[in-house]
């Protein structure tokens, strides 16, 4: 079985080890979305990382619901992510964009408008907005020509992303976002060709899978799936079925890799998981599946041996541990991370965590 460092080849991205950076929200790009020297820096420090996933990145000013988060929908913010993307290249490192649209998630201080989801439905808890949390609105159901467009808007960020310098891109189809608005059971109530069956509720999914490969090369892309947890009011009846039925679709589809947030414990919550679905996955897919929730070294080290995961990739012990990889190889501690500056907007709690060696040396 391959180790956390051995090399890896994700389509046509070659990766040095197995460790991947999962995607951080860290809400430095400014209201503007458009990214900058101190993300470069950020970025740039990280770059030890088989592959870095970014931060969800809007496609879209209508599918972006978080504060200060990047987009890559204009010129602009393709600039800011050459400097990003070459901070990373120059370290050695490989780093593909993540592309968000939050459908019912974003609140219409941020998207400009009532938000679109598969249905008529309203998220629960709050929104993050620049005056504070308030309550989402009911998002309208999204017409077959929102479908094109937003699918178009897919495109678009697509072949942004590679003219601001990515590797590759993978489409977010987790945590209660549109694309999983779509695919599980208790957000869709369509009737349409886009709701109802397994096979319908696949179908926005896989045509921005076939557009976004048409456009820039299905060797560049990737999808991120949360199978067996409820997200944002968001779960599945029989998400067996469901992610099962997704595997052989992308493996029609050529898709090279997918990342699945599988926790296997309750999160900060208390919302326990059910039943791992990568196990199911495993035989009817021949892409690399990365998993991710709760990785820190020892365990990712025992679930590569189990012989269904390709890579791991690590979330919050990247924001403290820039140096991750040389600490999970030497067995190092891992530095503790302060949740108090996750989303801060600057400096402090994102750029000035040391590496092992200069913490050894201060």
């Amino acid at each position: 079985m391959p180790t956390l460092f051995d090399p890896a080849e994700f389509g046509a991205i070659p990766l040095s080890n197995r460790i991947v950076m999962a995607p951080l929200t860290r809400a430095r790009s400014g209201r503007d979305g458009i990214p900058n020297a101190l993300m470069a820096q950020y970025y740039g420090q990280r770059a030890s990382a088989g592959l870095i996933i970014s931060e969800a990145t809007g496609i879209s000013r209508e599918g972006l619901g978080w504060p200060n988060a990047p987009g890559l929908w204009n010129d602009a913010q393709v600039e800011g992510w050459k400097r990003v993307t070459a901070a990373v290249h120059e370290r050695g490192g490989r780093i593909a964009a993540q592309l968000w649209h939050m459908g019912r998630l974003v609140h219409p201080d941020l998207g400009g408008g009532q938000p679109v989801s598969s249905s008529a439905t309203t998220a629960p808890d709050l929104a993050h907005t620049y005056e504070g949390k308030k309550p989402y609105v009911e998002a309208r159901s999204a017409t077959v020509d929102d479908i094109r467009r937003i699918t178009a808007d897919y495109v678009a960020a697509a072949k942004n992303a590679i003219a601001g310098g990515f590797d590759g891109i993978q489409i977010h189809g987790a945590n209660g976002y549109l694309i999983d608005q779509f695919l599980r059971s208790s957000a869709n109530a369509r009737t349409d060709e886009y709701g109802g069956s397994i096979e319908n509720r696949m179908r926005f999914a896989s045509q921005v899978l076939e557009a976004v490969g048409a456009a820039i090369g299905m060797d560049r892309v990737g999808i991120r799936f949360s199978p067996n947890i409820l997200s944002q009011g968001i779960e599945d009846e029989d998400p067996i079925a469901l992610f099962t039925a997704l595997a052989k679709r992308l493996e029609n589809l050529g898709v090279p890799w997918i990342e699945l947030r599988e926790p296997t414990i309750p999160n900060a919550l208390g919302i326990a998981p059910t039943e791992r679905v990568s196990p199911a996955m495993r035989p009817l897919y021949s892409g690399k599946i990365v998993l991710n929730a709760d990785y820190v070294g020892a365990n990712a080290i025992a679930r590569m041996a189990e012989g269904v995961a390709d890579a791991i990739s690590f979330g919050r012990p990247f924001i403290s541990n820039p140096d991750l990889v040389e600490r999970i190889r030497l067995g190092a501690e891992l530095a503790p991370a302060d949740t108090k500056t996750f989303y801060a907007g600057d400096a402090a709690g994102y750029v000035d965590y040391p590496t092992l060696a200069q913490a050894k040396a201060a």
